[in-house]
């Protein structure tokens, strides 16, 4: 059956030409880098910039204001948890109690879905009995989300029309059209669990009681409580009938300024109200707050924004940019005593779609190193143009299948999974050398009696086999990685797939499209000779046209067809024809590996850059060829002097093995993002204003160091389950300056 396609698809080149064409198309459509193709729909892989290898945990919230942690712990912490044992799919469950906050944490089996454990956990709290927890107290599950999931931060500031920081907002105004107008507006974006607010002053009317009054009126505690609340509410009633007309009877009675609640009745006594303004002083003041946000000494308010389990990340964080455009229109201004007018602006100070978009260009100038470097090495070992172009054109097609097989498995694209296709280029490069060699040597035996395309497929199915084993061993080899679990497991399982996928689709590739291509590139044709002088023309045209549009490698167009055109009217020998190509080809190879990699960095000149590249190159490839010429006296000489050579690779592993002992270990791999997260702490029992003034200090001396961008400090935790934070813990933002200056 193998034989039979393979011989299906030479002899029926267009089916194969159209395989190409949607392999290609859905490649694209599903790349993570996100090409604007114009007329190709995107739908791409979903990308962060590092795998989440957190636990499959839910959150239960209770906030008790007011209340001691001993408190939380005995009469809501430990009772909840207790309840939330039987839940099923559980592994464990921890928990913490903090002032007025209680937060527990369900760790559930691997292989339960998320969803379906939120939904049992609702079920448990929906069934708790009446008297398990304090009247007065509602547990809230968290949102659904992971701690990977705040993916955006940002703080309200004014600013003019030029961008400068303007000030003359008050942090009790900014919290309020925080909470009341941007917190909706991001939350509408599409992908976004939840966005939480911190900083500033949440408002509220506050009531002063004076206890010498209310022991003069007899007067309690609980009379003044049950009196504000009985003032803050609607009443409805029937409805009345008048001329055949039906009208609702309602009391209105919610608070809508200070002297409603001043005005509200405690008690009456010898006909003579008394009102909470006789025994109390009412006024709108701060609640107490448990979050503060510093930006570089200055007291702020912001927000973040948390992307739901599940989401694409970078798809988030492009809705949540559009959505912050949208709602901007609706920001205030206010215009300041010296007459500048200030404009709310939201200010993004950490955004992961930076780092993640670092992470894919990191992949893509691996993987254009890898394949450039690659095409080199073909081009100077084969020494045939044809067999480097279908070598080369097997990876980058291989890798949209990887992209394919990423999208239909939900397997999400990372710096860890990317880096199994980069892993697996030189298998798959084995490949295609090894059926092109094959199908060149076939070509040379062959004489011309026989037609191409049994040549093509003679070739193929000779070594079609061998292939397959070769690349199956390697794939077998990764199997026990997808038998790990946990953190492990959702680290490197992704890396295997990809890895495995990378190999899978070079078979594919391998045995399936460089067969029928090569059948059409190796066939000779009889160009006429007015023909091929237009084609060349028309290569001279295109390479014109790329150079125009600052495409430099249009400069090989060029010069293939002044090479071709020198060669029809016989200024160059067809003999030579073929290394003059070959020139070319290497010459640009190696200007594109200089431009791309800049070994020596961007502030060397190009020329610099190009000369060190070809000395390692070809320095490279001068030592492998000098050992391949040699290999058989090489060999011979291991032969005879076993005992001295294996000397040598036991020296290698007796020091690596040393090396690796004296070597730290860091199991997630580091990422340079420009982005510094720094967590002191001070004395748990510190007050708001002394972590304010620690925390204004701290930043303040970090944004004084001249590599710093910007700082913003946050001190406590934001209005958020995912976020437990104390007061007493820090965590400072830290932007660096660019580490390169380019386009100046």
């Amino acid at each position: 059956m193998l034989h039979k396609s393979i011989k299906f698809l030479i002899e029926n080149k267009l089916v194969a030409v159209l395989l190409l064409a949607f392999i290609v198309g859905w490649g694209v459509i599903n790349a993570p880098f996100s090409w604007n193709t114009g007329f190709i729909p995107n739908d791409p892989v979903a990308v962060d910039a590092i795998p989440d290898i957190g636990e499959n945990q839910q959150i239960v919230s209770t906030e008790w204001n007011g209340r001691s942690p001993q408190d939380i712990e005995d009469q809501i912490t430990y009772p909840l948890t207790s309840a939330l044992l039987g839940v099923p799919g559980v592994k464990t469950i921890r928990s913490s109690s903090m002032f007025g906050l209680s937060n527990i944490y369900i760790i559930f089996e691997e292989n339960v879905d998320f969803y379906w454990s939120r939904s049992r956990i609702i079920e448990k709290l929906n069934s708790l009995p009446n008297n398990l927890l304090p009247s007065d107290v509602n547990p809230s599950l968290g949102p659904d989300a992971t701690g990977l999931g705040q993916v955006f931060w940002y703080t309200l500031e004014g600013r003019d029309e030029n961008g400068n920081v303007t000030g003359g907002w008050d942090l009790n105004e900014l919290r309020s059209i925080q909470d009341y107008y941007i917190k909706f507006g991001l939350s509408s974006a599409s992908g976004v669990s939840e966005v939480a607010s911190i900083g500033g002053f949440v408002q509220e009317y506050q009531i002063d009681i004076n206890p010498e009054l209310m022991r003069q009126y007899n007067i309690n505690l609980s009379q003044i409580v049950n009196a504000v609340k009985n003032s803050n509410r609607e009443i409805g009633a029937q409805t009345l009938e008048i001329n055949k007309a039906e009208y609702l009877v309602r009391g209105l009675g919610y608070v809508k300024s200070i002297s409603d609640i001043e005005n509200a009745v405690i008690t009456a006594k010898d006909y003579t109200s008394i009102k909470v303004k006789d025994v109390a002083k009412v006024f709108l003041g701060p609640e107490a707050r448990r979050g503060i946000l510093d930006k570089e000494g200055a007291e702020v308010v912001g927000g973040v924004v948390v992307a739901r389990h599940g989401a694409n990340p970078m798809e988030v964080i492009t809705n949540v940019k559009e959505k912050i455009k949208e709602i901007s229109v609706g920001l205030p201004t206010k215009t300041l005593k010296d007459g500048t007018v200030s404009k709310l602006t939201i200010v993004p100070f950490y955004d992961r779609s930076t780092l993640i978009k670092e992470t894919l260009n990191t992949l893509d100038e691996a993987l254009t190193l890898e394949i450039l470097v690659t095409v080199l090495v073909i081009v100077m070992m084969v020494f045939n143009l044809r067999a480097s172009i279908l070598i080369s054109g097997l990876l980058p097609v291989a890798v949209l299948m990887v992209f394919v097989a990423m999208k239909l498995f939900h397997v999400d694209a990372n710096i860890v999974a990317l880096s199994g296709i980069a892993i697996a280029i030189g298998t798959m490069v084995d490949v295609g050398v090894i059926l092109s060699e094959n199908i060149i040597q076939h070509l040379e035996t062959s004489e011309g009696k026989k037609s191409i395309n049994t040549i093509v497929y003679n070739a193929t199915t000779e070594v079609s086999g061998a292939i397959i084993t070769a690349v199956l061993t390697t794939i077998i080899s990764f199997i026990p990685v997808f038998t790990m679990v946990g953190a492990e497991g959702k680290l490197f399982r992704p890396l295997a797939f990809t890895k495995t996928m990378a190999l899978a689709a070079s078979i594919v590739v391998a045995l399936f499209l460089i067969p029928p291509f090569a059948a059409i590139l190796f066939k000779k044709r009889a160009w006429k000779k007015k023909s091929s002088f237009l084609i060349h023309i028309f290569s001279i045209l295109i390479g014109g046209v790329a150079i125009f549009y600052g495409y430099f490698i249009g400069l090989a167009l060029v010069a293939f067809g002044i090479l071709s055109i020198l060669t029809i009217k016989e200024k160059v020998k067809k003999e030579h024809t073929k290394w003059w190509q070959l020139g070319i080809i290497i010459f640009t190879i190696t200007a594109l590996l200089a431009s791309y990699w800049r070994p020596l960095g961007f502030q060397e000149n190009w020329i610099l850059n190009f000369v060190f590249v070809a000395l390692i190159c070809f320095g490279l490839l001068g030592v492998f060829k000098i050992f391949s010429n040699y290999y058989t006296r090489i060999l011979t000489w291991a032969m005879e002097n076993r005992i001295l050579f294996l000397s040598i690779p036991t020296l290698i592993i007796v020091l690596g093995v040393s090396i690796m002992l004296n070597t730290g270990k860091e199991f997630m791999p580091s990422l340079n993002e420009g982005t510094f997260l720094l967590m002191p702490t001070s004395l748990p029992h510190a007050g708001v204003e002394e972590n304010k003034r620690v925390l204004q200090q701290l930043d303040m001396a970090v944004a004084n160091i001249p590599e710093i961008e910007t700082v913003v400090g946050k001190a406590g935790r934001t209005n958020s389950a995912i976020d437990p934070a104390p007061l007493s813990m820090y965590e400072n933002i830290i932007q660096y300056k660019p580490e390169y200056a380019l386009n100046t």
